[in-house]
């Protein structure tokens, strides 16, 4: 039973992997940028939720919210203020920006919160499921996790397919000049793209911050690098990579902890992701770009 429930706890850490990584696979696979700034969002949303619900006494309902109301407006400042001005620049600016935007969040959070970890109350409140007679027991949150990724993955693709802003998104992520022709507001459809991934970062925040009740101005940051690594596992652009990409990252990671070595979990995830990429260069579902010279 013990496996079983570790493998549980690995594939709920993976969701939440899986939605963060949804966003940066949004934003790659249409701006064609690496927002690091996003792990910082999903600690935004953390301390926005943990504002409203334990300073203010309100729902956890409104809690979560008010965290994915506020990382939805960060998100899209971000966009407008620090990127577009730099559509046309070098990657290597973009990147060094999207580093900048992170440290600056950090250290607002600090002055701000203070660096003491603040113990985050969960939003779910739910009773465990008890299964095989009481030998196996899922967490409310774990339940919640897995169920709102799936959701997410489900709500997500039927948009981008069945959408007129989603077929913008893609038409966006192929060609920004053609989709210019076209008549589609690439502007407006980045930003919206923005606006999606820092709703999930918040949601991801809040159910991060429910399983692992700890919450300080640093803790966007090593989740946000293992979706990022999950992204890249599952084909960075692809949105189904993402999600699986992101529960078999939570998968590895819990199943070290539990049976090589805590310490270890970390290394043994970047390797996977290394050995990975020496396969399969494009990830699991990724796709070969070909430039036409």
């Amino acid at each position: 039973m013990s496996f079983l429930s570790y493998l549980i706890n690995g594939i709920s850490l993976g969701s939440i992997y899986a939605i963060i990584a949804l966003g940066y696979t949004m934003v790659y696979g249409i701006a064609k940028m690496l927002n690091f700034a996003h792990g910082d969002i999903i600690m935004v949303g953390g301390f926005a939720a943990f504002t409203v619900v334990s300073t203010l006494g309100a729902s956890p309902v409104l809690g979560i919210f008010a965290a994915v109301i506020i990382c939805t407006v960060l998100g899209v400042t971000i966009e407008g203020v620090a990127y577009r001005p730099l559509r046309g620049a070098s990657p290597l600016a973009v990147l060094i920006t999207a580093i900048g935007v992170s440290y600056l969040l950090q250290n607002v959070a600090l002055l701000i919160f203070g660096s003491n970890s603040r113990q985050f109350e969960s939003v779910v409140k739910l009773p465990a499921l008890k299964l095989a007679e009481g030998k196996l027991s899922i967490s409310s949150v774990t339940i919640v996790t897995i169920i709102s990724c799936i959701v997410i993955m489900v709500v997500l693709t039927t948009f981008i397919n069945k959408t007129k802003m989603g077929q913008a998104m893609l038409a966006v992520s192929e060609d920004k000049g053609a989709a210019t022709l076209m008549g589609i507001d690439v502007n407006r459809t980045i930003t919206v793209t923005f606006a999606i991934g820092s709703a999930l970062a918040a949601v991801a925040g809040v159910l991060l911050c429910s399983a692992y009740p700890s919450l300080t101005p640093y803790t966007g940051s090593m989740p946000g690098i293992k979706a990022f690594v999950a992204a890249v596992f599952g084909g960075i652009g692809s949105i189904p990579g993402a999600m699986i990409g992101g529960i078999v990252l939570g998968v590895i990671e819990n199943l070290s902890k539990a049976y090589i070595s805590s310490e270890l979990s970390d290394a043994i995830v970047f390797s996977v992701l290394i050995i990975v990429l020496l396969v399969r260069p494009t990830g699991i579902l990724g796709k070969a770009i070909h430039e036409k010279v």
